[in-house]
């Protein structure tokens, strides 16, 4: 914000919720759209996520999806301080630590929750701190539920993050689960005192029916807490964004009310997603979904391949392990008859991987060298160093852009060149995520498979992914603007939480004080301070350390360094 012409440190509101999946990101990125059409600058913020489902800036830096749709609500370019930390999970015990943009090895949970996540405490407020230079606003998301009491110590993604930026935090409760009177009283019961003085207040979200039904609950809980709601946000049906983790295709039914928009042509096209573990960025599919006529769904089983006129293998983040899933199931057997028929098979990333002749690696599982199923020319080898880039390119006669965010390294050795990957017969395989956003190359690409399939199926010729995404932003800042009382929550972000808050009974135990407090209820101090060298090694496996120091040479600009920070129950390694 500027004041008397001088530039001051931006206000903002960190949105929590009572529980995973509550609407965060959702609320989030609404508040951003909102703001930004009042002329509002303003950005998001997440001190740290756990998904499998990320993108990269144009820095070169890795962050989480939800935070680069964020970003675009908000109408600016992502960067790594909108999300310094990214864990991507590699198992049920251990997960990939991205900080501020770049891999930097495994940790355990016991590890990262026994003292590394404090240790750069300091970056984490750095990053918020350069935001709120920059912009007038600055909306943080939280992670699952701001009173996880067992982990509230090393906590700086819910109310850490509120009580080192003094951000007033607005608790949002899904009703449609049931439940959500109890959840605002219960998660506002277990914090602090000092925690509590920030919870301004609620907003319910994906409420169904007559609002004055629910009016009498609100004043009651406004009789209990002392605090009011904010808002009551109906249930919009298709309101799908990039998506943390989960099976949800983000745009269908989102794009197109109905299950399936009639078709442009005679005829629709069917596409098979195989549902291999550690499935990542299957966003990608996304623009499949927003085509009329396109029926995308996830797979399991290798019979539900037999109607489908194309079959994804989608990314993953445990390629040998989804190499593996895929025989167990009967699903690799299936894909190699398809492809022996010439039916339309498309691997992405970890999928063009295990379509290859061989896999060699030593670092992600540490398997060695096995082999692939033998669909396309192509060996991988795993490198310590994770390739981030934003490719531009063509094929089928149309300009390409992508993604990338792989170890694997491709030696392609034969088949028709296809974006960085190959091509033979209908098998297709590239490392490039994104790809099929590209409206010219999705419809060509659906052509080609509409051909090879014996389909009169047409693509739309004026579907736009990017348009198509803008109006769901769109919908998401109508939503704000229309159920919120936006005058009370301007008045959050400029001045913070109305002061006189009264204490809700009992609080948090003893021992689930902040980060760096001496228990219950202790104000926090300025944060431990970071060490000479933060070392990953010792449960890293194949990853690599990384040196840190708090000097002006920690980050070599915006797009990376490192910190390591919480994670809540429901992101618990």
């Amino acid at each position: 914000m500027t004041v008397g012409g001088t530039r001051t440190r931006g206000g903002g509101l960190l949105v929590a919720g009572t529980t995973s999946d509550a609407g965060k990101s959702v609320v989030t990125a609404g508040i951003c759209r909102w703001l930004v059409r009042q002329g509002v600058k303003v950005a998001p913020f997440k001190a740290q996520n756990m998904s499998l489902n990320s993108f990269v800036t144009r820095g070169g830096a890795e962050i989480g999806r939800a935070q680069a749709m964020q970003a675009q609500a908000a109408r600016v370019e992502p960067t790594a301080q909108m999300n310094p930390v990214l864990l991507k999970p590699g198992g049920d015990r251990s997960s990939q630590v991205v900080l501020m943009g770049r891999p930097v090895g495994e940790m355990s949970a016991r590890g990262h929750h026994g003292g590394r996540q404090e240790v750069l405490f300091g970056t984490v407020v750095e990053c918020l701190d350069e935001l709120r230079s920059a912009y007038d606003a600055v909306i943080c998301e939280g992670a699952g539920s701001p009173a996880e009491i067992n982990l509230r110590r090393t906590d700086i993604v819910n109310m850490g993050v509120a009580r080192a930026a003094r951000f007033p935090v607005l608790v949002v409760g899904d009703i449609d689960r049931g439940g959500v009177f109890a959840s605002f009283f219960g998660t506002t019961a277990l914090l602090s005192a000092e925690d509590q003085e920030l919870v301004a207040g609620y907003l319910v979200n994906k409420f169904r029916g007559d609002v004055s039904l629910l009016r009498p609950g609100l004043d009651m809980l406004h009789g209990l807490t002392g605090r009011r709601t904010y808002g009551v946000l109906p249930f919009a049906h298709g309101l799908g964004i990039d998506e943390e983790d989960g099976l949800r295709v983000s745009l269908r039914g989102t794009v197109r009310e109905s299950v399936v928009a009639p078709p442009h042509g005679e005829d629709v096209l069917r596409v098979a997603v195989c549902a291999v573990p550690l499935m990542s960025n299957f966003t990608d599919v996304d623009a499949l979904a927003a085509e009329p006529g396109v029926i995308v769904r996830f797979v399991d089983r290798p019979e539900e391949l037999a109607d489908a006129d194309l079959v994804v293998v989608p990314g993953t983040r445990g390629t040998v392990k989804a190499l593996a899933w895929l025989r167990q199931r009967g699903l690799a057997d299936a894909l190699v008859r398809r492809a022996a028929q010439g039916r339309p098979v498309l691997g992405v990333c970890g999928g063009f991987q295990v379509l290859g002749e061989r896999i060699e690696d030593e670092v992600e599982s540490r398997a060695g060298v096995v082999d692939g199923l033998g669909l396309l020319p192509v060996r991988i080898r795993f490198d310590r160093e994770k390739t981030l880039a934003r490719p531009v390119g063509e094929a089928l006669g149309e300009t390409v852009e992508g993604y990338e965010i792989h170890h694997g390294v491709a030696d392609v050795r034969g088949g028709e060149p296809f974006l960085d990957g190959c091509r033979v017969g209908a098998v297709w395989g590239t490392h490039w995520h994104g790809s099929l956003e590209s409206d010219g190359f999705r419809r060509a690409f659906l052509e080609r498979v509409a051909r090879a399939s014996g389909r009169r199926f047409t693509p739309a010729p004026d579907t736009s992914f990017a348009a198509l995404r803008e109006e769901q932003l769109d919908r998401l800042g109508d939503l704000i603007e229309e159920h919120a009382d936006t005058d009370a929550l301007w008045r959050l972000i400029e001045e913070g939480a109305p002061g006189g808050l009264p204490f809700v009974p009992p609080g948090a135990p003893a021992g689930a004080g902040a980060p760096g407090a001496g228990g219950r209820g202790s104000a926090p101090g300025p944060g431990p301070q970071a060490p000479d060298r933060l070392d990953f090694r010792a449960d890293a496996g194949a990853g690599a350390g990384i040196a840190g120091s708090r000097g002006p040479d920690f980050r070599a600009g915006a797009e990376s360094g490192g910190v390591v920070v919480s994670v809540d129950n429901e992101e618990a390694l």
